[in-house]
């Protein structure tokens, strides 16, 4: 596929990702419009495919989520964590404890080198998962309820200014997940004060959902198929692991706080902080819950995942040595 044309390249995987992602929606199948286009950006990567998605537009999409989990978060929604900051700070010591564990078995019994177990398996190390996605979920049951394209007014391109400005300063900042977090904060305080209610229209999501799936499945090269081959069976015990291990602290979560199973398991199950909003936005969780204990967890690993992943480098010495 690398001797095709650029435009039939691109032309190929924007058919293509209409025809599966809409076509798994069609079934109801989780994360349509998510996994579509990753699968098709997977399969074309594998084939030696050589279009990218630039970088602008996976920081643009991201600041989308930020202004979409923006609509769900308040501070009412600090309240019962400061009431159960010994339980929410259990939680948050077990989750980074896991993934360190987790991240030193895998380099210390497979192939990986030392940062890429390590924050490989921290807890929103990722930028993406697949993940079941919002528009894939609720939506494939009932479709007839979505508007996919409703009157806009000032809000709209107020809104894409919102998304814009966290989008620019975020990197310029150099704050981690920035284009996310910097238009989740501002659009927060404006929408939560009723200064301005956000207008994010579901085509602008699904456009945004389509660019990260592209973006993650495109990387998916064959070097980096033959590396994941290699250290399968290591990656599948960790993942599988942390999952378990993450359901058990959601199960304990629903013992303490007044949340259901769903919304406590993503509240503390690993992945990235857009791939676990995309999820919550199609579930019916608690949204502004769900956001303040990944957002909580996401600045604890900022906080600790560097001294972490030089630890695991310097002392998980793989087995083969």
């Amino acid at each position: 596929m690398e001797k095709f044309p650029r435009l039939i390249q691109w032309s190929i995987l924007l058919l293509a990702s209409l025809v599966l992602g809409f076509g798994l929606q069609t079934f109801h199948i989780p994360a349509a419009l998510l996994l579509g286009p990753m699968i098709v950006g997977v399969a074309m990567g594998l084939l030696g495919a050589t279009v990218r998605i630039p970088g602008y537009l996976f920081i643009a999409a991201q600041a989308v989520l930020g202004c979409m989990i923006a609509q769900s978060l308040s501070p009412a929604i600090l309240t019962p964590l400061l009431d159960d900051w010994p339980l929410v700070l259990l939680v948050l010591i077990a989750t980074l404890l896991a993934s360190g564990i987790s991240g030193w078995c895998l380099v210390r019994f497979s192939g990986l080198p030392g940062p890429t177990g390590a924050w490989g398996s921290s807890p929103g190390g990722a930028s993406a998962m697949v993940a079941r996605i919002g528009l894939g979920d609720e939506a494939g049951h009932g479709s007839a309820a979505l508007e996919w394209f409703p009157s806009l007014d000032w809000r709209f391109p107020a809104t894409l200014g919102v998304a814009m400005v966290g989008a620019w300063l975020g990197p310029r900042l150099r704050i981690p997940s920035g284009a996310l977090l910097l238009p989740m904060i501002i659009g927060a305080v404006l929408h939560s004060s009723g200064t301005m209610a956000l207008q994010i229209p579901e085509w602008l999501l699904a456009l945004a959902y389509t660019l990260i799936g592209w973006s993650v499945g495109l990387r998916f090269t064959r070097p980096i198929f033959l590396l994941a081959l290699r250290t399968l069976p290591q990656m599948v015990v960790s993942i599988v692991a942390l999952m378990l291990f993450c359901g058990l602290l959601a199960w304990m979560l629903t013992h303490f706080l007044p949340v259901d199973l769903m919304t406590a398991y993503l509240a503390t199950s690993p992945g990235g902080l857009d791939t676990v909003a995309i999820i919550a936005a199609g579930s019916r969780v608690d949204m502004s819950f769900v956001m303040a204990m990944q957002t909580l967890r996401l600045f604890t690993i900022l906080l600790t995942g560097p001294a972490m992943a030089r630890f695991i480098s310097n002392h998980a010495t793989p087995a083969s040595t």
